[in-house]
């Protein structure tokens, strides 16, 4: 029996298309919650093939971004150079990033799932990283989402839940928290009614 791919691969494989796996159009939460965001430095993870980072590069937000997957750090620089701005895409692993401490205004993290235990640290990495008064906005899958067949983990331990996003984003101020369903038109991997967790979440000041 041959062994699964490594994420790099897997990762590598679904953006080496031409197409855009998610689309080049913004996720719909972050569109609508942009003004919520400081206008400053923000840092999208997971970025993926970059419709999000590009999209608040557009708004006049110094932009980074960082991702596992060489190929999509490529397809987000190409669409930034498309759409004419400018954004630092970097290629590297959520599990050890350096993400600073007091660095961002705002972290961005969209459909960005991994196994609990890297994502609470992650999560508590997030909080050491955001500026006071920075703003953290997440939109995820919650273990609801797995029978559905629209898009996201196959395992409930990928997925998120905003009890549990409280206890790994403690001690950041939610100003926004909800589960619910919703229709999620993100490319040819994330299309049909979904499960997600919601949040936008301040450190203070």
């Amino acid at each position: 029996m041959s062994n699964p791919p490594s994420p790099v691969d897997m990762w590598d494989e679904r953006y080496g298309s031409p197409d855009y796996a998610f689309g080049t159009e913004p996720n719909t939460f972050l569109r609508d919650n942009i003004d919520a965001l400081p206008l400053g430095e923000v840092l999208c993870v997971a970025d993926g093939e970059g419709r999000n980072s590009v999209f608040l590069a557009e708004s006049g937000r110094a932009v980074s971004s960082v991702d596992l997957s060489r190929a999509g750090v490529e397809k987000a620089r190409r669409l930034a150079a498309q759409r004419d701005v400018t954004i630092d895409a970097m290629v590297g692993d959520l599990v050890d990033v350096d993400l600073g401490d007091a660095r961002w205004d705002a972290i961005i993290s969209i459909f960005a799932h991994m196994p609990s235990a890297l994502r609470s640290d992650l999560h508590q990495r997030v909080v050491r990283a955001l500026r006071p008064g920075g703003i953290f906005l997440l939109e995820a899958y919650t273990p609801d989402q797995i029978p559905r067949g629209t898009g996201g983990p196959a395992v409930p331990d990928r997925t998120m839940t905003l009890n549990g996003l409280r206890k790994e984003l403690a001690p950041l101020e939610f100003i926004h928290g909800a589960e619910l369903e919703r229709e999620v038109v993100e490319g040819a991997y994330h299309t049909g009614l979904a499960s997600v967790v919601q949040v936008i979440a301040r450190k203070a000041p």
